[in-house]
C-alpha cells in the first residue's frame, strides 16, 4: 500500500512541475496568436521584428519588416506582440574620436 501511494504521489509531483506549466505556456501562446490584428508591431521567433500587413487563413499572416519588404511567416513564429512605444530605436552614433584620429598611449 505504501508503495501505491508513493507512485501516486510522484505522479501528481510531475503533474505539477511539469504538465500544468506546460499547458499554462500553451495556453497563453494560443491567447497571444489569436490576439493578433492588423497593425500591431511583433517580434518573431527567429528574432524579426515587424508590422502585421494582413492576416491570411487560420495560420499566415504578412508582416512588413522594412519599407517595402513584406514577408509570411506562421502566426505560430510569433514570440510576443510589442507594445506601441517599444519599437526598435537606431543606435546614435557615440563614438568620441574622428574615424581617422590615431589613438596614442
Amino acid at each position: 500500500m505504501a508503495q501505491l501511494i508513493v507512485i501516486v504521489a510522484m505522479f501528481v509531483l510531475l503533474w505539477l512541475l511539469f504538465i500544468r506549466p506546460q499547458r499554462q505556456r500553451v495556453q497563453a501562446q494560443q491567447q497571444l496568436v489569436s490576439g493578433i490584428e492588423v497593425g500591431d508591431e511583433i517580434l518573431t521567433v527567429g528574432g524579426i521584428y515587424g508590422r502585421v500587413l494582413e492576416l491570411r487563413d487560420e495560420d499566415e499572416l504578412i508582416l512588413e519588416i522594412a519599407p517595402g519588404t513584406q514577408v509570411r511567416a506562421a502566426r505560430r513564429a510569433v514570440a510576443a506582440v510589442l507594445p506601441e512605444d517599444d519599437e526598435p530605436q537606431e543606435l546614435e552614433n557615440t563614438r568620441e574620436t574622428e574615424p581617422n584620429e590615431e589613438i596614442r598611449s
